[in-house]
C-alpha cells in the first residue's frame, strides 16, 4: 500500500483490498520487469527487496503492541516476521505507540497476547512474538544500538473518565472490521482515518474531533455484530449511538434542524401529508429515468453523485390500503 500510496484498509492485513493481479501490477512497475500474479513469486521479490532496505537502513520505526509498565519491555505481534527485522538490523530503534497500550506486567499481558492472536488470525497462536527490552548490551551480536520510545497522548487522555473510556480497552485485533456489514461494503478507506469499521467510527471522532469526523459514528447499522465479537466486550454499537446524540447536540446545524422540523410538522398533519406526497410525485416525473432517479437536486445531489434513489411510488399505501 505505501507503493501505491494507499492508506492500510484493514488493521491486520493493510492490503487486503488489493487483489494478486494488482499486487503483480504494482511490484512489476516498481521491479521494473514482468512479474506474475503468483504468491510465492511476489512474496520472494518483496522479500528480496525489504532485507537489503533492512540492511541498510539507519533507523527501524515500528509500533507497539503492547508495553509492559514492570519491566520496560514492548511487545510486537507479527504474522510476517517483518517487525522483528525492522527493531534489529537497524542501529537505531524507534516505538511509537498509544498510551493505552501500557499494561502492568506480564501477567495481564499473558492474557492478552492470545486473546488478540485468536480474534486477529482466528490462530492459537501468531507467527512471531518479539519482546524488545531496551539497546543491545556489549556481549550481544544483534539487535540496536538505541532504542527510543515514543508514547502518544493525541486526545487519549480526554476519553478517560467518560462514557467512552472502554473504547480504550481496544487490543486492535480487528474482528469488529471482519463482522461490521458496513465496514465490508465500504472497505476501509470509506472511513477517511487510520482506522476504519466500529472502532474507527467510534474512536476517530473522539481523537480529532466532530467537526472533522462527526459522520463516522453514523456509518453502522447498530445491529451489534462488533459487541458481541468484541474479545474486551467494548460496547461498540451503544458507544456509536451515543457519538450520534452527541453529535446531533453539539453541531446542530441550522438548515437540517429546520428541515426535520418541517417534515415533522407535515407528518404529523395527515392532510400536510397527502399534499406533500402528490407534489413529490409529480414533481419527480421530470427526474425518473428508467425507474430511477440518477440525477436529483440539491439537497438530494450528493446522494445521487455516487448511487440512484428510488422514485416515489405512483400509489401511496394509504391510497391502496383506501381501495381494498
Amino acid at each position: 500500500v505505501q507503493l501505491a500510496k494507499e492508506p492500510p484498509s484493514h488493521i491486520i492485513a493493510p492490503a487486503v483490498h488489493k487483489s494478486r493481479t494488482e499486487i503483480a501490477q504494482l511490484l512489476s512497475a516498481h521491479s521494473g520487469r514482468p512479474l506474475p500474479d503468483d504468491p510465492q513469486v511476489l512474496t520472494a521479490y518483496a522479500r528480496e527487496v525489504l532485507r537489503q532496505t533492512f540492511l541498510d537502513a539507519d533507523i527501524g520505526i515500528s509500533g507497539v503492541n503492547f508495553g509492559v509498565a514492570a519491566t520496560g519491555s514492548l511487545a510486537l505481534v507479527t504474522n510476517e516476521g517483518n517487525g522483528r527485522m525492522v527493531t534489529s538490523l537497524p542501529p537505531v530503534h524507534v516505538a511509537i505507540m498509544g498510551m493505552e497500550r501500557i499494561v502492568p506486567s506480564f501477567e495481564e499481558l499473558s492474557l492478552l497476547l492470545p486473546m488478540l492472536v485468536a480474534s486477529a488470525t482466528g490462530r492459537p497462536v501468531s507467527t512471531y512474538f518479539s519482546f524488545i527490552n531496551g539497546p543491545r548490551l556489549p556481549d550481544e551480536v544483534d539487535g540496536p544500538e538505541e532504542v527510543h520510545v515514543v508514547v502518544l497522548d493525541n486526545g487519549r487522555s480526554k476519553i478517560l473518565g467518560t462514557e467512552y473510556q472502554s473504547i480504550l480497552h481496544c487490543i486492535r485485533c480487528g474482528a469488529c472490521q471482519n463482522v461490521c456489514p458496513v465496514y465490508r461494503q465500504v472497505g476501509g478507506h470509506g472511513y477517511g482515518a487510520v482506522y476504519g469499521g466500529p472502532i474507527g467510527a467510534v474512536l476517530t471522532p473522539l481523537l480529532v474531533g466532530f467537526e472533522k469526523a462527526g459522520d463516522l459514528p453514523h456509518a453502522s447499522s447498530l445491529c451489534g455484530a462488533c459487541t458481541e465479537v468484541c474479545p474486551v466486550k467494548i460496547p461498540l454499537h451503544e458507544q456509536l449511538l451515543a457519538l450520534r446524540r452527541d453529535v446531533a447536540m453539539e453541531r446542530k446545524p441550522v438548515v437540517e434542524g429546520l428541515a426535520f422540523r418541517a417534515w415533522s410538522a407535515a407528518w404529523r398533519r395527515p392532510w400536510a401529508y397527502r399534499l406533500l406526497a402528490r407534489l413529490a410525485r409529480a414533481g419527480q416525473r421530470l427526474l425518473v429515468r428508467g425507474g430511477r432517479i440518477r440525477k436529483a437536486p440539491l439537497p438530494f445531489s450528493r446522494w445521487t453523485n455516487r448511487r440512484d434513489l428510488p422514485p416515489i411510488a405512483r400509489r401511496t399505501f394509504r391510497e391502496r390500503w383506501s381501495a381494498r
